[in-house]
């Protein structure tokens, strides 16, 4: 078996856009034509509109931008877009390396089971807007856990700190030494 997942971005629980409206707006950017976008994506016209439609509706922004007739015409990217298109890429990292890994336990060389507390140091922290990612060097591997911007703050969780990553079942939690 494999584990798979997939990757919505939602805003007041409507969502904005998961792995097809993503290949549409990066197609839109690189074309600067939503005619050639549907056809590099193989969708009508009509349902990329939809889609478009769909994102501008849940987000209340402007998603696309059009400048008809000139040298300058075509379809382009609004930077609302760009940031949700950021946003994304970000996430679906965030879960490839969290996720996909199929060599980290092996590295751990543990048997994992409930509240293992294994301590390490911060190497890096990556603050979000709501997320943020902490990795932590735990010699051979480092671990990558996702906690809250207020966690980090409360704890002033820095880089270079000593730390333990509780691993619990599918969390890895951190808590300062």
């Amino acid at each position: 078996m494999i584990p798979r997942t997939k990757l919505w971005l939602t805003k007041d629980g409507k969502t904005l856009m998961g792995e097809g409206k993503a290949a549409l707006l990066y197609a839109i950017d690189e074309e600067g034509s939503l005619n050639k976008a549907c056809q590099k994506v193989n969708i009508s016209y009509k349902h990329a509109w939809l889609m478009l439609k769909s994102i501008e509706k849940n987000s209340g922004k402007e998603i696309v931008t059009s400048i008809r007739g000139g040298k300058d015409q075509g379809t382009f990217l609004t930077d609302y877009a760009r940031e949700m298109l950021n946003e994304y890429e970000l996430q679906k990292n965030i879960i490839s390396e969290t996720v996909d890994d199929e060599t980290f336990w092996e590295g751990v060389g543990l048997k994992i089971t409930a509240r293992n507390q294994m301590p390490g140091e911060v190497i890096d922290v990556e603050e979000g807007d709501v997320i943020s990612k902490v990795k932590i060097l735990i010699e051979p591997v480092v671990v990558t856990s996702l906690v809250t911007k207020e966690a980090v703050d409360k704890l002033e969780i820095k880089m270079g700190d000593e730390v333990y990553a509780v691993v619990k079942s599918t969390e890895v939690m951190i808590g300062k030494k």
